[in-house]
């Protein structure tokens, strides 16, 4: 259960650094290397973005399971064990040796299965630190962890694929340097956050039906239903960014690299600006459900724009409203999730489902955009259904009744 202490500097520097690696190694690879590596540079440009697609949807999946399972299991430490921890480590270092293992294979089928390994233990790492924020934080907290979560994505993206442009390094040591910063900052986050033993008490009673337990709680589920829509609509916005780029603005290969990079940029610092305010102003007045549901307005505007002017300078703009919005969305929203769990038995459990709903997004949307790009033959359909989900998304947020305040 939660507890009422606040904490401190130290526990926030740590839990954001987990964060920026897990970021970091699980969007650099979908932003850079994972195009890079499946593009077909020669004959039918369609191919590498459908290859893409099914390998960031076949990895989503696996993720999709991956996360609520290993949170479920982690609730059920025996008593005088760490819940959280061990899940943390394993995941942290599946991912590392998967990453060192996409890095060497060639072809979409391998590389889609050696990505299954990254996408697994990027989702059992994510639940356990996500269940850190139910487990140990005040309400009047988990805003601002949520903020921390949600900026760090966004500087993960740019610190990861900043690495790789700036440093002109090819795929394979860009997988290399990113096993590395998984395993040294997962590694010390994992054993320097607090983790105490489970007891008796903390341990679910074991009940029939209680596994889909949180899924009946109706609020819950519209919450969770919301955050799927947004993030499909989220990922059908930034997924195919370097193939837009390539294929769709055709620009040169390096200087879509290098204007993925800017584009980026942009999206992170609006992305850290809209965490920081709204967890903050969500903390004060406790309106997360509004303030949800805002953000998806927000990041809706972002794919009209890009749709109605596929220029550059559109897209740069397209990329701070997504920021903003996006920023503020996966923000509130996961702290809006946290104060919905329907059990504080199953803080892991939930939160590992609430995840899914990004994964699911990674899964969904790529694959999605993928088969409209196919359809069309452009991007200009992907943009329009990006916006058109993420309206949909705020108005599913929007059925979710608040909880009272405590």
């Amino acid at each position: 259960m939660s507890t009422a202490t606040r904490v401190g500097f130290r526990w926030m520097s740590l839990f954001s650094l987990a964060w920026l690696a897990i970021w970091t190694v699980q969007l650099t690879p979908v932003q850079l290397l994972l195009p890079l590596q499946l593009d077909t540079t020669e004959g039918d440009w369609i191919t590498g973005v459908v290859s893409s697609g099914i390998v960031l949807g076949i990895g989503g999946l696996a993720g999709v399971i991956a996360g609520p399972v290993a949170g479920a299991l982690s609730d059920r430490a025996r008593a005088g064990r760490h819940r959280r921890r061990p899940w943390a480590l394993g995941g942290v270092w599946l991912t590392a040796v998967c990453l060192v293992v996409t890095g060497f294979t060639e072809g979409p089928w391998a590389v889609g299965a050696a990505w299954i390994g990254v996408s697994v233990g990027v989702a059992v790492s994510s639940a356990a630190f996500t269940a850190l924020i139910a487990d140990q934080l005040p309400v009047t907290q988990r805003g601002a962890a949520s903020a921390a979560v949600g900026s760090s994505q966004a500087v993960g993206i740019v610190f990861g694929v900043a690495l790789v442009v700036l440093l002109g390094l090819d795929v394979l040591a860009g997988y290399l340097l990113l096993a590395a910063i998984i395993a040294v900052i997962g590694t010390a986050a994992a054993l320097l956050l607090a983790d105490p033993p489970s007891t008796a008490e903390m341990r679910p009673p074991r009940a029939a039906g209680r596994r889909l337990a949180s899924l009946r709680d109706r609020d819950f589920a519209w919450m969770l239903s919301g955050r799927l829509v947004t993030n499909i609509g989220n990922a059908l916005g930034t997924a195919l960014f370097l193939f837009f780029l390539l294929h769709g603005l055709n620009q040169p290969s390096a200087a879509a690299q290098d204007n993925l990079l800017l584009l980026i940029v942009v999206y992170t610092v609006f992305v850290v600006l809209a965490s920081v305010l709204t967890g903050i102003v969500s903390d004060r007045t406790g309106n997360r459900r509004g303030l949800t549901v805002a953000a998806t307005v927000v990041q809706a505007a972002s794919g009209v724009v890009i749709a109605l002017t596929p220029t550059f300078e559109a897209t740069m703009i397209a990329a701070a409203l997504m920021g903003l919005g996006y920023g503020a969305f996966s923000t509130v929203g996961l702290a809006f999730a946290a104060d919905l769990l329907p059990d504080e038995q199953d803080h892991a459990r939930d939160l590992g489902i609430v995840n899914v709903t990004a994964a699911l997004g990674q899964l969904i949307g790529p694959v999605l955009g993928a088969a409209l790009v196919a359809l069309v033959g452009g991007f200009w359909l992907v943009f329009v259904a990006a916006a058109v989900l993420s309206l949909l998304g705020g108005v599913l947020t929007a059925f979710a009744r608040p909880r009272a305040r405590s």
